[in-house]
């Protein structure tokens, strides 16, 4: 879903099915794209980009295989422009030209992007902003110093939807975009996302991840138009959205 772009001349896709030229592409949904941007609804549990690891089952892959539709000597690529965590579901954008990838990351300071996040426990203040300093140690855990010259700054803004028994629904403002932010955060909270197992409690009987992208404002890398993309939750996180749950 996005605000019409349109402009004379310009060539915009509206929507369209998340089929490719060899069908389905699997842990994703194309929510909007033309000549520009390609913008997405990642499933979890599907990486943005390859690890030492994993090559080929990951989003920047599959759409440059999408875009490319089968056709390996191709040159359609898409461009990475930010990442979401493997665990973590919801809008993502890619660009198309590598003008438009360097318009947008230009441009990211004043992107929207806005999460939903299921905790464990009550929260003392029903909003809030985090700024802790973070920093990322050699088994790549990230935690919050006190030594502004080791860590960079990060402000994660909150506020609380509801409460579900033991846990709050939290809608949730990304306000930079450091490595792990939004766990790290609420964790330091004394409130951890469910199934959170690098950041969260050691006996956690969720199996997955409660945190979504659930939307993304952007300004149009060819006009400069704010656009606002959503992706709906998931299942796992859809059921904690009802408030007479």
């Amino acid at each position: 879903m996005a605000t019409d772009p349109r402009k004379k001349k310009y060539k915009v896709t509206r929507k369209r099915s998340s089929k490719g030229a060899s069908g389905r592409i699997p842990g994703l949904s194309i929510l909007y794209e033309d000549r520009d941007i390609l913008v997405v609804n990642k499933a979890a549990g599907l990486l943005t980009i390859a690890t030492d690891d994993v090559r080929s089952r990951t989003a920047y892959f599959l759409l440059t295989d999408y875009v490319r539709k089968g056709v390996a000597k191709s040159r359609e690529r898409v461009f990475i422009v930010h990442r979401l965590d493997r665990e973590t579901s919801g809008v993502l954008v890619f660009a198309r030209t590598a003008a438009a990838k360097q318009q947008l990351q230009e441009n990211w300071d004043t992107a929207e992007k806005a999460y939903v996040a299921v905790v464990h426990g009550h929260l003392g203040e029903m909003e809030g902003e985090i700024r802790t300093y973070l920093a990322e140690n050699a088994a790549l855990r990230v935690y919050t110093t006190g030594d502004t010259r080791r860590g960079r700054l990060a402000c994660t803004g909150y506020c609380v939807r509801h409460t579900c028994g033991d846990c709050s629904v939290l809608d949730v403002q990304l306000l930079t975009g450091r490595k792990h932010q939004i766990r790290v955060h609420l964790a330091d909270l004394g409130h951890p996302i469910l199934g959170d197992r690098k950041y969260g409690k050691a006996e956690d009987p969720h199996k997955m991840l409660a945190l979504h992208a659930r939307s993304l404002t952007i300004s149009h890398p060819h006009n400069g138009e704010r656009m606002c993309f959503t992706a709906p939750e998931p299942p796992h996180i859809a059921r904690w959205m009802r408030v007479d749950r």
